[in-house]
């Protein structure tokens, strides 16, 4: 039988995560998350700035009023 003798996965960044078995920690971040295109994702970003600009824009100017 061969232990390792380093039972933690230094590259998990987390304690918890440090801690689990090697054949749980084997899927990469890669396939947990679907591959979104960066337009869209600059598409959301840029329209998330607009939501909070235009929010913020009507409460200083129901303030004002």
């Amino acid at each position: 039988m061969r232990r390792s003798l380093v039972l933690t996965d230094e590259t998990a960044r987390h304690p918890f995560r440090a801690s689990l078995p090697p054949h749980v920690c084997a899927l990469a971040a890669d396939d947990l998350e679907p591959h979104v295109p960066w337009r869209e994702r600059i598409y959301a970003d840029v329209r998330g700035f607009a939501q909070a600009y235009c929010a913020c824009f009507v409460a200083v100017a129901v303030f004002i009023s």
